[in-house]
């Protein structure tokens, strides 16, 4: 197998991964607050995508070798992923016509240790953490066979790097224009339309009997 042939599955790891993570909630506005205040930014950024590539190693290692021996479910989970990408789809569109400023705290939390503990909270008490990475990301993998799928692993994970350290070390910049509820509406809509994207072409796999 040929690097070129390892890119698309690359890409559209790293597009799922990406469309996945890039919502607000209560583990990004954690590592943006902490990025504003310049507190324990890398390791908490490590932290976050480390766990991710964890949980997406074990769904890929995992989930994706059971189903992929089995067309049946190979079937199921493309259908599955791709319904719910698009109701992803319908609530960042959602959101998009209802945005809302994310205020970031102004004062520090203090300790490592407690930043640390936080976080792991955020990370591992959130069970849409499991639903994406574990079983959305392992599951999906069984499309991809060999190099591919490890492809399409790192890809998924590149985004979770990609996306926390960008956060953590750009939130200064960022602060100012997310202030404004434009910004979000115009990330939403990005977002809707990458899974919009991704759910058509699973959609088009499992009909076309590719699945």
């Amino acid at each position: 197998m040929t690097l070129s042939s390892l890119f698309l599955p690359a890409l559209s790891g790293l597009l799922l991964g990406g469309s996945l993570i890039v919502a607000i909630g209560a583990q990004n506005a954690f590592i943006l607050r902490q990025g504003l205040l310049r507190e324990h930014v890398f390791v908490l950024c490590l932290v976050c995508a480390v766990s991710d590539a964890a949980l997406i190693a074990l769904g890929v290692a995992g989930l994706g070798t059971l189903i992929s021996t089995s067309p049946l479910l190979i079937a199921i989970v493309t259908l599955g992923g791709a319904v719910f990408l698009s109701v992803y789809a319908v609530l960042a569109l959602w959101r998009a016509f209802h945005p809302q400023a994310l205020r970031a705290a102004t004062s520090g939390s203090g300790s490592l240790k407690a930043a640390l503990a936080t976080c792991l909270a955020f990370t591992f008490l959130n069970p849409h953490v499991y639903l994406d990475t574990v079983l959305l990301v392992g599951g999906l993998s069984a499309r991809h066979e060999g190099a591919a799928r490890l492809a399409f692993a790192i890809g998924a994970m590149a985004a979770s790097f990609i996306w926390f350290f960008a956060l953590g070390y750009g939130a200064r910049l960022l602060q100012p224009l997310f202030a404004r509820p434009a910004a979000w509406r115009v990330l939403d809509v990005l977002i809707a339309v990458i899974m919009a994207a991704l759910a058509l072409s699973l959609y088009l796999r499992f009909f076309s009997g590719g699945a």
